[in-house]
Formats: structure tokens, C-alpha cells, sequence
């Protein structure tokens, strides 16, 4: 993986948790709060455990609390994969 991208998590949200019929996910939704899209804490862990384990890169367990928004998330876990191949 080069780099992690805002359409990688759009994806694997729908998979994980499917789509809330009032939101559209291929709009800008970067700045959107997940709260607002439909997703709470336990879609949010299981998105992150999918992330992990698609892409091979380690976070944290308080993720889920550090992020709120899919441009932070992104941003976090670009952020993780550098760290990690250095």
C-alpha cells in the first residue's frame, strides 16, 4: 500500500456497515462527523479492524475515539503506514 484514500474508506464503511439511505457517501464527506453519516463506535471498530487487516498496518484500540471525521481517519492511518515503513 502507498496510500491509504478517502474512497478505500468509503468502501469498506459500505461494506462493514452498509450506507444510511439519507446519506451519500461520493459526496465530499471528509469533513463530515461519522456521527452525521450514520456510524457509530462499533461500525467505526469494525472498519478499522478491516482496515488493518486489508492493509496491513496497525492501530490503535482508541482510534475509534481519536477521529471524527473521514479525512481524519485517512489522515490517521496514512500517518500509521509511514510510521510503520519508516
Amino acid at each position: 500500500m502507498s496510500q491509504f484514500t478517502i474512497d478505500d474508506l468509503k468502501r469498506i464503511m459500505r461494506e462493514c456497515a452498509g450506507e444510511d439511505e439519507g446519506v451519500d457517501l461520493d459526496g465530499d464527506i471528509g469533513g463530515v462527523p461519522f456521527d452525521q453519516l450514520g456510524y457509530d463506535s462499533l461500525a467505526l471498530l469494525e472498519t478499522a479492524a478491516r482496515v488493518e487487516r486489508e492493509f496491513r498496518v496497525s492501530l490503535p484500540d482508541g482510534l475509534v475515539g481519536d477521529v471524527d471525521t473521514p479525512a481524519a481517519f485517512v489522515a490517521f492511518v496514512n500517518g500509521r503506514f509511514l510510521a510503520q515503513t519508516g
